[in-house]
């Protein structure tokens, strides 16, 4: 098994000044936490994997190609391989559990 706590995954991420950290990785899957802060832009890109979001905290919007949602805390966001994607309007700072499947290059 293994265990983690939030408030420890988030210390180490701050540690290391990134907005993501990837805290588990195995066959078929990789789980990361990542970070924005109120009024910050989200960089990413398009990728080669399915992921899927689950917002610990904050508040925000989501684009998925055409289509935009709200998002809280307790959102639930599958984001399809190759997908254009990205949070904005992000009104909290805001936390999101992400899982990568095949994992992560």
């Amino acid at each position: 098994m293994k265990a983690f706590r939030l408030d420890d995954l988030e210390a180490e991420r701050a540690a290391n000044e990134g907005a993501y950290l990837q805290f588990l990785r195995e066959r078929n899957m990789s789980v990361g936490l990542y970070a924005l802060d109120a009024g910050e832009s989200d960089p990413q890109r398009p990728h080669r994997q399915d992921e899927v979001y689950f917002v610990v905290s904050g508040r925000a919007s989501i684009t998925v190609g055409q289509e935009t949602t709200q998002v809280a805390r307790g959102s639930v966001v599958y984001v399809p391989a190759g997908a254009v994607h990205k949070f904005h309007h992000i009104s909290e700072d805001l936390r999101v559990l992400v899982v990568f499947s095949p994992p992560e290059a």
